[in-house]
């Protein structure tokens, strides 16, 4: 009788624990990423009654008589499959579709979770915020922008913090120049648009004004009078450079006296006179100094003009460089924006110009936006840009000329910034081409920007933290760190979400996303608890009902015993 009352308290404790774990899971069913477990029974040892015989010459065998002594429980198992995915809109929540922990240090050891509802502290470090534990990174993606510290794994997202600004080295040109087309109608023209000269209330400047009336000169003055430097007159001079219409270098008149009675129209005469052999320089309605080719066709006219004083302290401001406008179907403009040392933004203009070789371009620097000190001539035209003549590929530069233009700008003159223009991959396609279509060729990309500050983080599939800044560049900040196991069900929860390696489970491997079976991390997102209701009901029934027989039996084995001491009345 004893037996039946055993089994009876075995079967009441066991699915005590079954109904204890239903009820924890249905307790958490909207804990993120939680884990349901389930309870496994096994019966406990048997009472043999009775051994068992082998058969004889005369009687046959016989079985073992047993009883049991009740159930216990075998195991109770977390089920450690996938929960569902749900949205949330927040960018630091995560969630993980495959195999992987996140690694978090509770200050003392690492420990795993799947729960990637993560924020950022006071220190400006990635947290989970109802423990303070610290997520961990690996690789030293973010050390280079000092963004991460070598050798400290926790994730620092420094909101705030200042990106100093990137001048632009390299622009990237790609698209079609169209092959079917001739030079014969490009004519070039020069626009000293940078300088619209004015003079008095602003109005417009003419040929009649005098240098000393322009709003562009101020410092000093302009007297009449030789430009002899000892006889004390208050003068200037310009200084004059550039090329021909063939390339050749200019090679007269590349000076010209300027005082007080000398006018815009005087220069103009110079340049006509001593200085252009195949252009014609005037002044436009706007008050800017211009030049055209005197005959269409290619051309490499270019003119660079400086002002000095010859005594006195007077300043004439002067172009940078001469705009550059070429008419007809021979040319090609493309506009991209760059960027200085200090992040200056500068609109600039570069033209496509046929050039009488066959399969042969150049590409010059037309107009630049900002303040511009100089723009070198010998680098404002990349010249013979070659195409193969059978496959239209980018063939390379006809030349040792290297690709790129060289610019001064205002706030350094003295340091030019080069800027490299890469076209592609000589013979392959992925840059410029030259087929018989419409041209296309545009500057698609470069890679300066201005400064900027850390302005919010989201992180990718491969869980690289990706910083987005003021300035609309993106950056990025860490790599998380995740783990997988030999056998994940081996893992010992500590509460909060959060688990420890076991004997059983296996070392962490440490990994990164989308490696090592660790899977993919999904942001804006949160992975929902595996808790299946309705099974988790069936569960709390069947865990009543073994709860009810067990009672049952322990109740009629007491009436038992009861009838039993009644005999002796």
């Amino acid at each position: 009788m004893s037996l039946a009352l055993n089994s009876g308290v075995s079967g009441l404790n066991a699915h005590q624990k079954m109904l204890d774990v239903a009820g924890n899971n249905l307790a958490n069913v909207n804990t993120t990423a939680y884990k349901a477990s389930r309870v496994n029974f096994s019966e406990l040892l048997n009472v043999t009654i009775k051994n068992a015989a082998q058969p004889t010459s005369s009687l046959g065998g016989t079985n073992p008589q047993q009883i049991g002594t009740g159930v216990s429980v075998a195991s109770i198992t977390p089920n450690m499959t996938q929960g569902n995915i749900v949205g949330t809109g927040n960018s630091l929540d995560l969630a993980i579709e495959g195999q992987g922990y996140f690694v978090l240090s509770n200050g003392q050891q690492e420990v795993y979770t799947r729960a990637g509802a993560f924020g950022v502290d006071s220190d400006s470090m990635l947290v989970d915020p109802s423990t303070g534990n610290r997520v961990q990174r690996i690789g030293n993606v973010g050390e280079e922008d000092s963004f991460q510290i070598a050798g400290d794994s926790d994730i620092h997202i420094p909101y705030g913090t200042a990106m100093p600004a990137r001048a632009t080295e390299t622009v990237n040109v790609s698209g079609n120049l169209n092959s079917d087309v001739g030079v014969e109608v490009s004519q070039r023209q020069l626009i000293l648009s940078s300088i619209a000269y004015t003079y008095g209330d602003g109005a417009v400047a003419s040929g009649a004004t005098t240098f000393s009336q322009l709003d562009q000169f101020s410092g000093g003055s302009l007297t009449d009078g030789t430009m002899d430097p000892d006889s004390g007159v208050d003068s200037g001079q310009f200084t004059i450079s550039g090329y021909n219409k063939d390339g050749s270098a200019l090679s007269a008149g590349l000076t010209f006296d300027v005082a007080a009675g000398t006018t815009l129209g005087d220069f103009v005469d110079h340049l006509n006179s001593n200085v252009l052999t195949d252009a014609t320089a005037s002044i436009d309605p706007n008050g800017r100094i211009q030049i055209l080719d005197d005959e269409s066709g290619y051309s490499r006219t270019d003119i660079l003009l400086e002002y000095s004083a010859v005594n006195g302290s007077g300043v004439l401001d002067t172009p940078a460089y001469f705009e550059y406008e070429a008419a007809g179907g021979t040319s090609w403009s493309t506009n991209i924006e760059i960027f200085d040392s200090q992040g200056g933004k500068h609109g600039v203009s570069a033209t496509f110009i046929r050039t009488e070789e066959p399969n042969v371009w150049d590409l010059v620097l037309a107009n630049i936006q900002g303040d511009i000190h100089a723009v070198n001539l010998d680098n404002r035209r990349i010249e013979g840009i070659q195409f193969d003549a059978n496959s239209g590929a980018f063939a390379g530069l006809d030349g040792s000329d290297p690709s790129q233009f060289v610019i001064s700008f205002g706030h350094d003159p003295s340091s030019p910034q080069t800027i490299n223009v890469d076209m592609g991959t000589v013979g392959q396609f992925d840059g410029l081409t030259q087929f018989k279509v419409a041209s296309t060729a545009i500057a698609r990309e470069q890679d300066g920007y201005a400064s900027g500050a850390l302005t919010n983080v989201s992180i990718n599939n491969e869980g690289v933290v990706i910083g987005s800044f003021s300035n609309g560049v993106k950056k990025n900040i860490a790599m998380l760190k995740m783990a997988v196991f030999q056998n994940p069900v081996a893992l010992e929860g500590i509460g909060g979400g959060f688990y420890l390696p076991s004997a059983n489970s296996g070392n962490a491997i440490e990994t990164q996303a989308q490696a090592g079976g660790a899977g993919k991390i999904f942001g804006y997102s949160l992975e929902k608890s595996n808790t299946d209701v309705a099974s988790e009901f069936v569960n709390m029934i069947q865990a009543q009902n073994g709860f009810q027989a067990n009672a049952r039996t322990i109740r009629v084995a007491n009436e038992i015993l009861n009838e039993l001491t009644n005999l002796i009345r």
